[in-house]
């Protein structure tokens, strides 16, 4: 077998599962990666690593592809564009694993473990655990060449990759630095499951080398890999790639990110409106910073301060609170044509919110979702109040104030702004009341809450007819 690959060039690659919907933590992953690549002048390959039939998730593929799209991620190859390196989808690439497992098995560094239906099932059910298949396989080690082809051509088998024994591994990586492991306590991995798929391990080195990658960057859960994994390059006589581990992304009770407490997919924080840049602003900040207490990047600024020596070793908390300070901050900062559109991109029923309806809230929401909340009264062709603000709106202070307001009102015309600065100095001199109470009441007559976005724009936003209905409503009872 030739295959010579290039290794002058920078290569990486972010080659998720379609086992589920992107992660946030595998955004994050994709984001290292490209800003990397992007430093480098180098290459992003996206694949595919669909070996696990059993657990493949109907249209994940494409939510992967589309996510990582939509944070604005450039692939220069992969299987949504091609390349030279393709196929970029494991489960094409099947016809590629045989020659290489064939060949550990001829240098006897690789043997079949045959397996009967029953031990398969007993296996999958985990009635036989791995751990007592794994010894029990050992009989396999020393084998006959010529007679496990022939036995391979007929029976159900796994392959197993063996692992060398009273050996230390060290491993120098980008991100936790030096790491060593006793290969003692690894044992022989199985690299083609019995149904012809190469496990993760087996396919992920193969097609790392095919590709010709030269920097591995991806979670810390990967990390107890990393001997099989090299064992495997040396066992082909390859060059191994640089590795990076990422710290995990952990709930606020320092747990790994889990969809039991939170939510992980990335769609789901779209669908929570949840910006582009926020969400690409804050993951990245999950686990890397640089020095100083910068927080706001765009993806071009991201792309050129990112380092590998400012990522942490440790695992870094998935704060929403922090998501929501910088989803704000951006909410506020947009020009207000583009969040317009971003909204109508968003939802169909925020269309009928206009400038002055956005501007109005645009400074206090946490999220896109929130401007239909917040601005629902706005809509209402009555306000309804709780027993409580309905004894204090028709109390006979509240009731004198609404009259005199509709009195001022009656001085204006649809043509004229409503000034409520000026009308609310006049009813004070009439009743000699506190203006805290004026105001009080007008806003509880006119949006049913106490507090809120500023009054003068809401009736403003209402106009002349609409505020005199709404007020009459109570200054009548």
């Amino acid at each position: 077998m030739s295959y010579q690959i290039n290794m002058s060039s920078i290569r990486l690659r972010f080659a998720p599962s379609p086992t589920g919907f992107l992660h946030v933590g595998g955004l994050r992953t994709a984001l290292y990666n490209y800003f990397f690549a992007k430093q480098s002048n180098g290459k992003l390959i996206l694949r595919i690593e669909d070996t696990d039939q059993n657990r493949l998730v109907k249209n994940a593929e494409q939510d992967l592809i589309d996510m990582l799209l939509w944070a604005g991620i450039k692939f220069d190859e992969g299987p949504h564009i091609g390349g030279d390196y393709g196929p970029y989808r494991q489960s094409e690439r099947l016809s590629l694993y045989k020659d290489f497992y064939c060949d550990l098995i001829k240098k006897n560094q690789a043997y079949p473990c045959f397996y009967s239906n029953e031990r398969l099932a007993d296996l999958a059910s985990g009635k036989l655990s791995t751990e007592d298949a794994t010894i029990e396989d050992s009989i396999f080690k020393d084998f006959d060449l010529e007679a496990v082809w022939n036995k391979m051509k007929n029976e159900s088998f796994v392959i197993r990759f063996k692992i060398s024994n009273n050996e230390w591994l060290v491993h120098h990586d980008l991100i936790k630095g030096e790491v060593n492991f006793d290969l003692n306590l690894i044992n022989d991995p199985i690299i083609i499951k019995s149904d012809g798929f190469p496990t993760y391990h087996f396919a992920n080195v193969i097609d790392d080398h095919l590709m010709g990658i030269t920097h591995v960057i991806r979670g810390e859960e990967w990390l107890p890999s990393i001997p099989k994994h090299i064992a495997l390059y040396k066992a082909f006589g390859w060059e191994v790639p640089q590795f990076g581990h990422l710290p995990l992304l952990l709930n606020s009770d320092k747990t790994k990110l889990s969809k039991r407490k939170n939510d992980v997919s990335v769609s789901s924080y779209i669908e929570k409106g949840y910006t582009k840049e926020a969400l690409i602003n804050f993951l990245s900040l999950l686990g890397w910073h640089e020095k100083g207490d910068r927080e706001i990047y765009s993806l071009e600024e991201l792309t050129q301060s990112f380092s590998f020596d400012r990522v942490n070793k440790s695992g870094a908390v998935f704060d929403v609170q922090k998501l929501n300070s910088f989803n704000n901050y951006y909410i506020k900062n947009y020009p207000l044509n583009e969040l317009k559109n971003i909204l109508v991109d968003f939802s169909s029923s925020t269309t009928k919110l206009n400038d002055d309806m956005i501007e109005l809230v645009k400074d206090k929401v946490s999220t896109l979702n929130d401007f239909e909340e917040s601005l629902k009264f706005l809509f209402l062709d009555s306000i309804t109040l709780d027993s409580k603000n309905m004894n204090y709106i028709t109390s006979n202070l509240s009731v004198d104030i609404l009259k005199l307001f509709l009195k001022e009102l009656e001085q204006i015309n649809n043509d004229t702004k409503i000034d409520l600065s000026f009308m609310i100095k006049n009813i004070q001199n009439n009743l000699k009341c506190s203006p805290k109470d004026i105001w009080r009441v007008l806003r509880l007559s006119l949006t049913g809450e106490s507090h809120g976005p500023s009054l003068q724009k809401i009736v403003n936003i209402y106009g002349l007819v609409k505020v005199q209905k709404l007020i009459t409503a109570y200054a009548n009872r």
